[in-house]
């Protein structure tokens, strides 16, 4: 907060020259299903060498490329397939973001600019009149992917609040905002999932929760929604399972360079080896893909392999610059596979059980056999469910390391 604070200030001290590139921190929106999405960006850097960040709490994600000329901006982030760019003129930004047949309005000015207009200033909240609406709560729901309740994790600093949605195939990455005027008015957007959502704390004790000016729930603290009988959130790892645990899980993909590699690659034999069904456009798998490269480093060496099978469009499969700048993006040494398209999933992996969500990583032991799948991938903005997931993805790993051919035990497929 205090590095944003300083970049604003700085902005603010420093008039905009005539033919300068942006710099420094902005207020920035774009504009998805004709909700107005407001969020920061951060520009450094000139001509060639500009780059833009967005972010997702704490968290950098950077553009890959660009360039900024005669008050042109031009951003690409290879790993998202995406592309920002906008006119640079009397101060502020205009222009879209995102890729061909779906690209959002964009629109960015220097933050302490924005914040000097009457119209974007935080309605006034006197001392001690912000409700506590900080931690763990329940969102009824009915999705499409049967689950009745989703977690809502919150942060309170104050009137400052950061918060993430936790569904069965993930997070929504970390929402930020601040109350005024009896509700709390938070959002997002780090170069995918555009959200935003209004927060009202209720009499009784529940919040009403607004998602994107359209989807209404109401929020209950767990201990609330037990005593009401309220069904809980999908326990990730009873999601997904397969047809017949005891028969040996079967995949088969395209390397990047061509060669077709199978579960009877010589790679995977008498190994432990994690399936994970991924996506180059999926947010949550861009969420997971560090975590599971950092499990391969720290386990190789006692044999752990892991497997991404990549479902990708048509027009990727065919040429798939997104899916090699993601395996760029995050420096993963593991075998990446082309899949198939996202609309042959179950053809392609016909021994699963309502696999829905994406990520979503089968467990293998030694012998082949799954021995847990565990839907989505719960990210730093989860906060304590993202700490769990690692803890209990790590002891799971360990475990099946552990055991040798012929000596295999079931493992739990809830808790390990």
């Amino acid at each position: 907060m205090q590095r944003r604070l300083f970049l604003a200030l700085s902005i603010a001290l420093a008039p905009v020259a005539l033919g300068q590139p942006p710099r420094g921190l902005f207020d920035a929106t774009i504009t998805a299903n004709d909700i107005v999405i407001p969020f920061q960006m951060e520009f450094s850097g000139a001509g060639a060498a500009i780059q833009g960040s967005f972010f997702n709490g704490d968290e950098k994600v950077t553009s890959t490329s660009g360039r900024f000329e005669n008050g042109s901006l031009a951003l690409n982030f290879d790993h998202y397939a995406t592309r920002l760019t906008a006119a640079w003129k009397d101060g502020a930004l205009t222009g879209t973001y995102g890729r061909e047949g779906r690209e959002y309005p964009f629109t960015a000015r220097p933050a302490a600019m924005a914040a000097a207009r009457p119209a974007a200033a935080a309605p006034a909240t006197a001392p001690g009149s912000v409700p506590d609406i900080a931690g763990n709560w329940e969102l009824g729901v009915k999705s499409s992917k049967g689950e009745l309740a989703w977690h809502l994790i919150v942060r309170q600093s104050g009137a400052q609040v950061s918060a993430a949605i936790l569904r069965v195939d993930g997070d929504t990455g970390t929402l930020t905002g601040s109350y005024g005027e009896g509700k709390f008015v938070l959002s997002h957007f780090s170069g995918a999932r555009p959200s935003l959502l209004v927060v009202t704390p209720q009499p009784d004790g529940t919040l009403e929760v607004i998602q994107n000016g359209r989807n209404k729930m109401t929020a209950t603290r767990p201990a609330a929604a037990r005593a009401q009988g309220l069904p809980e959130p999908t326990d990730p790892f009873q999601h997904t399972s397969v047809k017949d645990a005891a028969e040996p899980f079967h995949f088969h993909g395209v390397t990047l360079d061509g060669r077709v590699v199978s579960d009877a690659d010589p790679l995977f034999r008498n190994k432990v080896v994690i399936v994970a069904v991924s996506g180059s456009w999926c947010p949550n798998c861009h969420d997971e893909a560090p975590f599971l490269e950092e499990l391969y480093r720290k386990y190789r060496a006692r044999g752990l392999e892991i497997v991404a099978l990549s479902f990708e469009e048509a027009e990727q499969l065919k040429n798939p610059t997104r899916l090699r700048a993601f395996v760029k993006q995050y420096g993963l040494d593991y075998t990446a596979l082309l899949a198939g398209e996202t609309g042959e999933l179950h053809e392609k992996l016909p021994q699963a059980v309502n696999l829905d969500a994406w990520p979503t990583s089968f467990f293998l032991g030694r012998d082949g056999r799954v021995r847990s799948v565990h839907a989505g991938f719960a990210a730093a903005a989860s906060g304590e469910f993202h700490r769990q997931l690692r803890s209990e993805v790590t002891a799971l790993v360990e475990k099946l390391l552990a055991e040798r051919p012929g000596t295999e035990t079931p493992v739990a497929a809830a808790r390990h």
